[in-house]
């Protein structure tokens, strides 16, 4: 029904196409022939003068008429014959694009159009078609590694949680005290790692509702809450916080600078030391830490990526701090910029959109 449904709609835009290039021709020679034949009707009496009679000047007039009618129903016929023909040789490119796009589906993405050996709109539209079905590969690609992370991650600690279990049922002589706190352990990993994830589809489905939040206190508010973890990693965290106002979601903005701030004191060193720094409308985290190939920056955001054995760890997080970083970033609007120094560590820059600029509605 749905190709039946198409053809008729090919078959209508062929027949638009037919009638637009034939009323023209159609009305050109039509003018023409009535030009033509009003000019005869005036010149026919005074070159006959008094010598042919009236029969015959209606006579010739008649068919006059005969012939610019007989002329006009050819003009008929060839220029609607005309502009089948040319209206079907030019949708030919344009069907075979639409059968090709019709098979490409998310089990053969990889098929292209290709060029078509034309310099127009159509060669224009099927770069713009190919371009969309390689951004819609890599959006599967990356869909479908994440969904083989994420159910990586969730198996692992239930994987041990059956095992402690098992043996904890198995050994009479267990402690079964000790194998409830692992058990409770994992759970709460589970529960982390859900979380993050939901935080993550959060800031990728974008922005409900925004009101304005200060970057510095929220900034102050998320270190205090550290600053016990810093401790017990012995890194030291220093803070200069000036008012930073922005326009957003407070619950996400929040999200953001805990988990900068949480990748800046886990991956860290012994006798490290952490920098929050907030002015104008700009978070900047700077941790010192293992030394970050800056071929690997930008694959930090990427979910469920780690470097170094340092992330491999579930302790140190699953991979998806700076990926919920990026994605609450652009549903704000703002910018996210990376850099590994070579001493060692990372410098992660967050500028949102200045508060008079967040506040202007978005064009409809």
């Amino acid at each position: 029904m749905r190709r039946r449904g198409f053809a008729v709609r090919r078959r209508s835009l062929r027949t638009k196409l037919t009638l637009l290039y034939a009323i023209p021709f159609l009305a050109s020679g039509a003018i023409l022939l009535g030009v033509q034949f009003l000019s005869v009707q005036q010149t026919a009496p005074a070159g006959q003068g008094s010598v042919a009679p009236d029969g015959a000047v209606e006579t010739n007039a008649n068919r006059l008429v005969g012939a610019a009618v007989l002329g006009l129903v050819v003009l008929i016929v060839v220029g609607l014959v005309l502009g089948w023909v040319v209206a079907g040789r030019f949708l030919r490119p344009l069907q075979q694009m639409t059968a090709t796009a019709r098979d490409i589906s998310a089990s053969n993405l990889h098929r292209r159009l290709g060029p078509t050996g034309r310099h127009d709109e159509l060669s224009e539209l099927a770069a713009t078609l190919d371009d969309l079905f390689g951004r819609l590969q890599a959006a599967f690609d990356a869909q479908r590694h994440f969904v083989a992370n994420a159910a990586h991650e969730l198996r692992t600690p239930l994987t041990a949680e059956r095992t402690l279990l098992q043996v904890a049922l198995a050994d009479p002589s267990a402690d079964l005290r000790t194998a409830c706190r692992d058990v409770l352990a994992l759970g709460q990993m589970q529960e982390r790692l859900i979380d993050s994830l939901l935080t993550l589809a959060t800031g990728e489905s974008g922005l409900d509702a925004r009101e304005e939040v200060d970057l510095g206190d929220v900034a102050a508010g998320v270190v205090a809450s550290r600053v016990a973890e810093a401790a017990r990693r012995e890194v030291t965290v220093e803070t200069h916080l000036a008012s930073a106002p922005v326009l957003g979601d407070p619950r996400l903005v929040e999200s953001v600078v805990a988990n900068l701030v949480d990748n800046a004191v886990r991956h860290n060193v012994p006798g490290g030391r952490v920098e929050v720094v907030t002015a104008g409308s700009r978070l900047t985290v700077v941790n010192t830490g293992p030394v970050v190939p800056p071929d690997d920056v930008a694959a930090l955001f990427e979910p469920f990526r780690r470097l170094g054995p340092q992330r491999l760890g579930h302790g140190d997080g699953h991979g998806l701090g700076l990926a919920i970083v990026r994605a609450i970033a652009r549903a704000h609007a703002a910018v996210v910029t990376s850099t590994a120094p070579p001493t060692g560590g990372l410098t992660v820059e967050v500028t949102f959109p200045p508060l008079a600029v967040a506040r202007v509605p978005a064009p409809r």
